[in-house]
């Protein structure tokens, strides 16, 4: 049996649920589709007993809209999150740093959240009584088949356990692989860094103080960000644990995984010295995890009745922490852009591909100036080309000037803030 909604999401991932509750908050009825099973509330509470070294980098623009949702104040209200209001850059081989944020006045530059912290709000916000009438999320069941049915029906799609739905709009939110891009016959840009990035949580001997910190080193960029205090023992003694995102060549970085697998201090010792004991000494590290780095971007966001949002898009190196940025980023555009085309012709057309232009035309663009940029600084930092010595010291000269000019210090950090 078919039934059917105005617009249909495929990815219950964070992208795709903030936008789900964007939809529904504007009584627009929307179906959320995630391949995942249902968590219970015991399911999300064992979840949270633990640490996750993973964490985003949530701009103001991307905390504004979480807001907007309804997830923020849950976030706020659990105490999971690391709030920063210092952004300390610098290079091992070379004079100068950037230092973002007035440390005799602090201001929120961003906050540090895990993935799963994130969701639980958005779920729970899903189940909310002024959006549960509008929004529908079917989870645990696999898409097997996308069949467009032409530009005034859209689409239907076909789950594995022989349910049908019905959509005049389908949103891909599904993440690297998209299914739903793959199926479109969306092809993709991509660029591989021939690099793997280690991620960790530490304890580290002194306190983050609320700062992200990037340090540039010739094998790639290592960042040190705020971990949310979980344990009695952390709130006693607050900020010193940290999520760790380490970029290294394939080989170095497998070297060091192997290393670890045999000697559980190696890796810690190793990543001390890294960091120039900016911390001090590393006295605890956990959830050992990596994953290779590669850039894409779709080469059309857009077709009939289908538009694609986040890493179904796009994706970026990590070294600036904003790739779920962009994403959110791409939630506010479409809906902003949806709405206005659909009040503009009093109701009438929703998702036409004329509209679907004017969001693709708004972002593409933008998520690629950001993609060349992070592949442009990652090659300015690390790799054979950055150890030449002329190229060392242009780099060091540029950041010892920029450093300098406070009125580009703040374009710099309004530009990291999504605004």
């Amino acid at each position: 049996m078919a039934t059917s909604a105005q617009t249909l999401i495929i990815g219950g991932g964070i992208v795709g649920a903030t936008l789900a509750l964007k939809l529904a908050q504007q009584q627009h009825k929307v179906t959320l589709i995630d391949a995942r099973p249902a968590l219970t509330e015991a399911d999300w509470q064992q979840k949270l007993l633990q640490r996750d070294a993973r964490v985003f980098a949530l701009s103001i623009a991307s905390i504004e809209l979480l807001k907007q949702v309804g997830a923020w104040q849950l976030i706020a209200k659990s105490g999971r999150k690391a709030d920063y209001t210092q952004m300390q850059v610098w290079q091992q081989d070379g004079r100068g740093e950037l230092n973002f944020g007035d440390e005799a006045v602090p201001q929120l530059l961003g906050s540090m959240v895990e993935p799963f912290v994130i969701e639980q709000a958005l779920y729970q916000r899903m189940a909310a009584d002024d959006v549960s009438e509008y929004l529908t999320l079917v989870a645990g069941h696999k898409v097997t088949l996308l069949d467009w049915r032409g530009t005034q029906q859209g689409y239907e799609v076909h789950l594995d356990n022989g349910q049908t739905l019905q959509g005049k709009l389908l949103i891909g939110a599904d993440g690297r692989g998209s299914l739903v891009r793959r199926e479109a016959g969306i092809e993709l840009d991509t660029l591989d860094y021939h690099q793997t990035a280690i991620c960790c949580a530490i304890k580290t001997q002194q306190p983050h103080r609320a700062t992200a910190r990037q340090l540039m080193l010739p094998t790639g960029t290592l960042a040190l960000l705020p971990l949310a205090d979980v344990t009695k023992d952390d709130k006693a003694n607050p900020q010193h644990w940290q999520s760790v995102v380490w970029s290294l060549p394939r080989n170095k970085a497998l070297e060091l995984l192997q290393l670890n697998d045999i000697d559980r201090d190696s890796l810690r010792t190793e990543l001390a010295a890294a960091s120039q004991y900016a911390l001090g000494d590393i006295e605890r590290l956990e959830s050992v995890a990596s994953f290779p780095l590669t850039a894409q971007q779709a080469k059309q966001y857009v077709k009939d009745n289908l538009a694609l949002v986040g890493d179904a898009a796009h994706g970026v190196h990590p070294l600036a922490g904003q790739g779920l940025n962009l994403g959110m980023l791409d939630v506010a555009a479409l809906v902003a852009t949806l709405f206005e085309d659909y009040q503009r012709s009093g109701g009438k057309c929703w998702g036409e591909l004329a509209t679907l232009r004017r969001y693709e035309r708004t972002r593409r663009p933008h998520n690629s100036v950001m993609m060349h940029s992070f592949s442009l600084m990652n090659w300015l930092f690390a790799g054979d080309f950055a150890a030449l010595r002329p190229v060392q010291q242009i780099r060091s000269e540029g950041m010892y000037q920029v450093g300098k000019i406070k009125p580009l210090m703040r374009f710099f950090t309004q530009k990291a803030s999504g605004l």
